[in-house]
């Protein structure tokens, strides 16, 4: 798929200029003569220009907001290709406003919304492109886009109580750390001076201090600071790879109190975007094959993976689900009962608000229980330097008196 600035006239022979994606330049030729134009000039346009900015990968917040918008739209009765219009003006980002134009020339030219949409797999992943196909051939596009609004915000929803777990305890952490490194570094080098001159042999923890100011301001420290950069260069390295990928998401589900909470976020994520893609129309083994790509865990895309599988050759969804052990008994129990009762959807719906109330449990928890714990760690660690600076002093006044 490419890009063409082309120069066309009409029926009137007045001349246009404009830029429509197109497979090729026949194929744009063909689009524009179906419209009533005869091209005079076309040219690929590179990637400094307009189609620099096309494809790109778009923020969920939005996608969020066009989907939202554009079901409103397609519901009030207005054509789909006047809302990819409206959109396409009243969004900010210019990547994805150039995309969007892109998406209505594509569907101007004869293309259906989900063909066009696939044409940009980077800003309309695979789930969307599937929901919105199965909407057009179920004649309910307004409705799936409603669905897609509701899922895109769910998940959104998701990511930010993720992203509020985390933050918190890593910047807190981070300020301790730094905080104890500028005192030891900056501050104990001159207590260590005033030490010199007394004379005497200074107490255990106060040299254990002095011991690390020293390593601290040595060269020593590059070494381990440059140790440490090659090491998590190499282990991302090697998360890239099919098996490390999977051995350290394995290791990020047998982690303490975090390992329980993104095993839930993971089966919350497979669960609604399972319940999503079939209540839109989606196959299941088509649904499956997608969710194994969003999955966002290892573990459990190979889990959905043989479990896809399985379903091919004729078993159910729960039996596999079972057999990974990584899927609680609740969670695979809900689902056979979903299956043979023909009401899988709701039953996945059910079972992802519930792991989603888990996960806003599970954070509000941790939240609480990590600021007393930091604040603890703060003062053990700025009190026992303050205490072994200290120790010298109250020892030679004691010698004084």
């Amino acid at each position: 798929m490419a890009t063409f600035a082309y120069t066309a006239r009409g029926r009137d022979g007045k001349k246009q200029k404009g830029t429509m994606t197109a497979q090729s330049r026949q194929a744009l030729t063909q689009a524009l003569a179906s419209r009533g134009l005869t091209i005079d000039n076309a040219q690929e346009v590179k990637r400094s220009g307009v189609s620099g900015k096309l494809g790109k990968k778009i923020k969920t917040a939005d996608l969020l907001i066009f989907t939202r918008q554009l079901s409103t739209i397609v519901s009030a009765g207005l054509p789909l290709l006047q809302g990819l219009d409206i959109l396409g003006e009243q969004t900010e980002d210019e990547a994805f406003a150039a995309t969007i134009d892109a998406v209505a020339s594509n569907v101007e030219s004869g293309q259906s919304f989900s063909d066009a949409l696939h044409a940009f797999p980077r800003a309309f992943p695979d789930l969307y492109v599937s929901m919105v196909r199965a909407g057009e051939a179920g004649g309910d596009l307004d409705g799936v886009l409603l669905q897609l609004a509701d899922y895109l915000e769910a998940m959104e929803d998701l990511k930010r109580r993720i992203k509020s777990a985390m933050t918190y305890p890593v910047v807190a952490f981070s300020m301790i750390i730094l905080i104890a490194a500028g005192l030891i570094v900056w501050v104990v080098p001159q207590f260590a001076e005033i030490f010199s001159t007394f004379g005497r042999q200074l107490p255990g923890p106060t040299r254990l201090l002095i011991a690390i100011s020293e390593v601290l301001r040595s060269w020593r420290v590059f070494v381990f600071l440059a140790g440490l950069i090659i090491a998590i260069v190499l282990l991302k390295l090697y998360g890239k790879t099919p098996a490390g990928a999977y051995q350290l998401d394995a290791l990020k589900l047998r982690l303490p109190v975090f390992g329980s909470l993104l095993r839930k976020v993971a089966i919350s994520r497979f669960t609604r975007t399972l319940s999503t893609l079939t209540r839109s129309g989606v196959a299941i083994l088509q649904a499956l094959e997608i969710v194994e790509r969003t999955a966002g865990n290892e573990v459990f895309a190979r889990a959905v993976k043989e479990a896809g599988d399985s379903v091919r050759s004729g078993e159910t969804l729960a039996e596999p689900l079972a057999r990974s052990e990584q899927f609680p008994a609740m969670v695979t129990r809900m689902i056979a009962v979903g299956e043979k009762t023909g009401a899988l959807e709701s039953m996945l719906s059910k079972i992802s608000d519930f792991y989603d109330s888990e996960v806003k449990a599970t954070v509000d928890g941790l939240t609480s229980l990590i600021e007393p714990i930091l604040i603890m760690m703060m003062g053990i660690v700025v009190g026992g330097i303050v205490i072994a600076l200290f120790m010298p002093i109250l020892q030679l006044s004691s010698l004084v008196q």
